[in-house]
């Protein structure tokens, strides 16, 4: 009897395992990590004031690539940048505040984790739908010469 009880309880503890690992993400940072003292808006005459150039931190875009209205998500960088307005851009954490998956999607306003269906506002991701529990962080960038770079 003691094989079946530890039998069975192995076989509880890997389904477990594989439960919570399912569930997590791949960044071990968990979900609400980020700056917060972070500027999450930039725009189109914004400069980067540490220095020009390749220095001025990882292109992600050019701006024509973000469409007004919408955004894009770097999933290797782990960032969205959104356009609200003409102009105007801000970057945010692409991991979900609620289960650390990534979002998928920038559609109709809002930034969309495709886990558990967590919507966020383009503008300020604040939570727009749960089961997200806060807005996403703010990610600074920089838009200069039609660059926009995470800084």
């Amino acid at each position: 009897m003691n094989a079946r009880r530890r039998t069975v309880l192995a076989a509880g503890a890997a389904g477990a395992a594989a439960l919570a690992t399912g569930c997590g993400s791949d960044s071990g940072g968990g979900g609400d990590g980020g700056d917060t003292s972070a500027s999450p808006t930039a725009s189109a005459g914004a400069t980067d004031s540490a220095s020009p150039g390749a220095s001025g931190g990882v292109e992600l875009a050019r701006t024509e690539d973000i469409p007004v209205g919408g955004g894009t998500v770097f999933k290797e960088q782990k960032v969205v940048v959104t356009q609200p307005e003409e102009g105007e851009f801000r970057a945010f954490s692409a991991v979900c505040t609620h289960a650390s998956c990534l979002v998928s999607t920038v559609s109709d306003g809002t930034i969309n984790c495709p886990c558990h269906g967590s919507k966020y506002s383009i503008t300020d991701a604040a939570v727009e739908a749960g089961p997200a529990p806060r807005p996403l962080p703010a990610e600074r960038i920089s838009v200069s010469g039609g660059a926009i770079r995470l800084t």
